[in-house]
């Protein structure tokens, strides 16, 4: 099988899956190598991310999502709230079969361009819906059914606490992909937590091979 990656950012994207005990194969790995081109082209005309170099895409999208799947359950009606350019819902779409994802985003030009990779991957079990994640349209769409939630695009955790609270069924979860945080970022958070989710667990980890500090927040709703 031929890729395009660069063969180091190919053995950084299989290495760094490791660390989140996944086993890339030929066919995960030809769909990233895919998804990459299509992504770095894509942004050449369209502003779906900062990021602009392969390695980047990498460790920050790829490697970034792929972290949450440890924390997932399984199997999983799962919401990805803000997808942008389909992180984390499509990365984890290629390692986990099984997902039933749907991604979201306000932004046509994103959910046009998740769209076409759903596409061109041939991924089943996924859709990408535009709209924001408040409008009542969405709901009335695919209302209270999800299993979890994620995102890494709210900045606001108390936001994004209260948007998610809707879609998931009683005992689902709220998986909140943030950057480096400490314990005083947290507290101002904790009552409304309590009021609608518990706070079942706070993971600090680096990404894989880089001194970039990560924070997965995981609650449940009550």
């Amino acid at each position: 099988m031929n890729f395009l990656m660069e063969p180091k950012d190919r053995k950084l994207l299989i290495e760094g899956a490791k660390v989140f005990n996944i086993s890339l194969d030929d066919q995960a790995v030809h769909a990233f190598d895919l998804y990459l081109r299509e992504l770095l082209k894509w942004n050449q005309k369209i502003n779906l991310t900062a990021i602009r170099t392969e390695k980047g895409v990498i460790l920050k999208h790829f490697l970034d999502s792929l972290s949450a799947h440890p924390h997932l359950p399984n199997p999983a009606l799962l919401l990805d709230i803000g997808s942008g350019a389909g992180f984390p819902g499509v990365p984890l779409k290629i390692i986990e079969p099984s997902l039933e994802i749907t991604l979201t985003d306000s932004v046509l030009k994103k959910v046009d361009f998740q769209r076409h990779i759903i596409r061109i991957l041939d991924l089943k079990g996924i859709q990408a819906l535009h709209g924001r994640i408040q409008d009542k349209e969405i709901f009335q769409r695919i209302g209270d059914q999800f299993d979890a939630a994620i995102s890494r695009a709210c900045s606001n955790l108390e936001s994004l606490l209260n948007l998610s609270h809707p879609f998931l069924k009683r005992g689902g979860v709220l998986l909140a992909m943030k950057g480096e945080m400490g314990r005083e970022e947290m507290r101002p958070f904790s009552e409304t937590a309590i009021t609608q989710y518990r706070l079942q667990k706070r993971v600090h980890f680096l990404l894989p091979y880089s001194p970039i500090k990560r924070t997965l927040l995981m609650f449940e709703k009550i």
